[in-house]
């Protein structure tokens, strides 16, 4: 597992963690001032309000800088090692949100950190993701890609009929599904950089990562009000990184060691989900923790808003 892949993949997770903190403390501060009014209008200087202020604009550069981190990574590295490894989004969040709010997490919330990042770590030292080529193989995104999208399109209208924490969770999986094959379309892009600009503006694929990537950003939306982070997360984070593992296999010829190994990959698998639900339900992800110190709680919804990072 190249290290230089490894670095460029935390670096963009710890970007997003950035980005969902600092994004989060520009909208409390905005809604402690009472800027904004009712209507299109209220709602038009709502958003003007937010971007002018410094903590937006800094999680809004830390949203560009991890979308061009997670694109190196993919670059020089698998996609079944990069998409696993953004999953430390959630961990990153914790660590910069004890820096922007001014608040020590609990033991309790420690050791489902600690739970996520040793699943992670088991599965990855265990898998061992290795080969795989710069560009999808020919032929192989018409056979990907009609499936996937049957397989989005029935959760949609699965999770459409359901309520609460399986619709939430449901969507998470299409939601997740969405993310990963932006992605693998992003590592296709990255493999014709070597051909000249000309050669990537001409190309479906990068048109395609924007589209898919704007779909799995609305489908986030969707499923983040569907029901609670406890329920989304998990399917987020383990949909995102399994989808990607089965993607760099069929598209990239990636490998990932099986027989003996598949009982200590699922072991880490399971750990990742209990560490994600562990960290979902835990104030400091997504209670009342972001507020900063010397303000007051805020409203029902404010406290039990999700802190959520951008493009994974």
């Amino acid at each position: 597992m190249p290290v230089l892949t490894v670095v460029l993949a935390l670096l963009a997770a710890l970007a997003n963690g950035a980005a969902s903190a600092l994004q989060r403390r520009a909208a409390l501060q905005q809604e402690e001032e009472e800027c904004a009014g009712h209507g299109l209008r209220g709602r038009l200087r709502h958003l003007l309000e937010l971007v002018r202020r410094p903590f937006w604009a800094a999680g809004m550069a830390a949203l560009v800088v991890s979308g061009a981190l997670q694109a190196s990574a993919l670059a020089v590295g698998a996609l079944s090692v990069v998409q696993p490894l953004m999953a430390t989004e959630l961990l990153f969040t914790l660590m910069a949100g004890s820096l922007a709010f001014a608040r020590r997490p609990d033991a309790g919330t420690w050791l489902w950190f600690l739970a996520l990042a040793g699943g992670l770590a088991l599965f990855l030292g265990t898998a061992r993701p290795s080969g795989g080529e710069a560009q999808a193989l020919p032929g192989t995104w018409p056979r990907t890609a009609v499936p996937l999208a049957l397989l989005v399109l029935v959760l949609w209208l699965v999770g459409r009929a359901l309520s609460g924490g399986a619709r939430a969770c449901v969507l998470g999986c299409a939601t997740a599904v969405c993310f990963a094959c932006t992605a693998a379309l992003i590592k296709d892009v990255t493999g014709l950089v070597p051909d000249g600009l000309p050669r990537v503006f001409a190309s479906w694929q990068l048109y395609a990562a924007g589209a898919v990537g704007l779909l799995s950003l609305l489908l986030l939306q969707v499923t983040l009000r569907a029901g609670s982070l406890a329920a989304s997360q998990p399917a987020l984070t383990i949909g995102d990184a399994v989808v990607s593992v089965a993607l760099g296999w069929v598209l990239f010829e990636e490998r990932i060691a099986l027989g003996a190994h598949v009982v200590p990959e699922a072991a880490g698998v399971v750990l990742m989900a209990a560490g994600a639900v562990g960290l979902s339900r835990s104030p400091a992800v997504a209670g009342g923790w972001d507020v900063p110190r010397g303000h007051g709680p805020g409203t029902a919804r404010d406290r039990h808003r999700p802190v959520h990072g951008g493009p994974r």
